[in-house]
């Protein structure tokens, strides 16, 4: 099932940035990265920092993470000029270094996170995985959280308890909506329930109505890492092979599931 705004919506989404919203939810908030604030550059137009506008100082900057790349720099992203701010990421990534901040997310918390993206073609790496957020393990199971493209442009994002190894299954569901359409910005969110045993797991697209659905089995003693934006984790072995090609214009993630009031202020407050 194919979900969107009507164009003149998504035409007007494109010519701006997420408006901040009086009544924006702010319980739980703990990551708002908006590309109109908060980032710092070098000579070159690279973001080397795009600063969190909420919460603690331990997960306050996203940096550019140099380890595992024959040029340091080339994992940096950077600004694109125009009417509207975003950041384009080419197989490139931020991360915030905290290890433990965002554990929760997937040990019954639950979470809501929301997107405001661009998607260019994207180019070959591992196969349909190209991610624009995640904060998986490195090693083991490989659990956490990830927000992700297939190779066409199919948006998908999944949660991962560690209770098994697989790239999909029971314990590691891919939740799959429409295939998204170049050169229009798009609202995308996923919503994690709270709680212990099996709690949904969701996936919006352009739409307050789910375009996919499923469940998700809480494991309390999974231990996810630190949170990358442009790619599915800290992946210092093999850096951009399993990041997205695109444009984030803002990212947002809270440690509950948003009601479903709470997501359509959010909804409302991008049009």
């Amino acid at each position: 099932m194919r979900c969107c705004f009507p164009r003149m919506v998504l035409m007007a989404l494109a010519a701006a940035t997420v408006a901040v919203a009086a009544d924006f939810p702010s319980a739980g908030l703990q990551v708002d990265l908006d590309a109109r604030k908060g980032v710092t550059t070098d000579d070159q137009g690279r973001v080397t920092s795009w600063k969190n506008q909420v919460g603690g100082e331990a997960t306050r900057d996203f940096v550019g993470q140099p380890k595992g790349r024959p040029d340091a720099t080339s994992g940096l992203p950077t600004v694109v000029k125009g009417p509207s701010a975003s950041i384009a990421f080419r197989q490139q990534e931020l991360l915030c270094h905290d290890e433990a901040a965002f554990d929760g997310l997937i040990r019954g918390e639950g979470c809501t996170w929301i997107a405001y993206i661009k998607v260019y073609p994207q180019r070959v790496g591992l196969k349909d995985v190209n991610s624009f957020f995640g904060n998986l393990r490195n090693g083991q199971k490989y659990e956490g959280i990830w927000g992700c493209l297939d190779d066409d442009n199919t948006v998908w994002w999944g949660a991962r308890n560690g209770l098994t190894f697989g790239r999909f299954d029971v314990n590691n569901p891919k939740v799959s909506g429409p295939k998204l359409e170049e050169g229009r910005t798009h609202f995308l969110a996923g919503r994690l329930g709270a709680g212990q045993g099996e709690v949904p797991i969701e996936l919006f697209v352009n739409s307050l109505k789910p375009c996919a659905t499923a469940r998700f089995p809480v494991n309390p003693k999974a231990d996810a890492s630190k949170l990358s934006i442009g790619q599915e984790r800290d992946a210092t072995q093999h850096p951009g092979k399993e990041s997205f090609d695109g444009e984030m214009i803002r990212f947002m993630l809270w440690n509950r599931p948003l009601s479903d009031a709470e997501l359509k202020a959010v909804f409302e407050a991008g049009k």
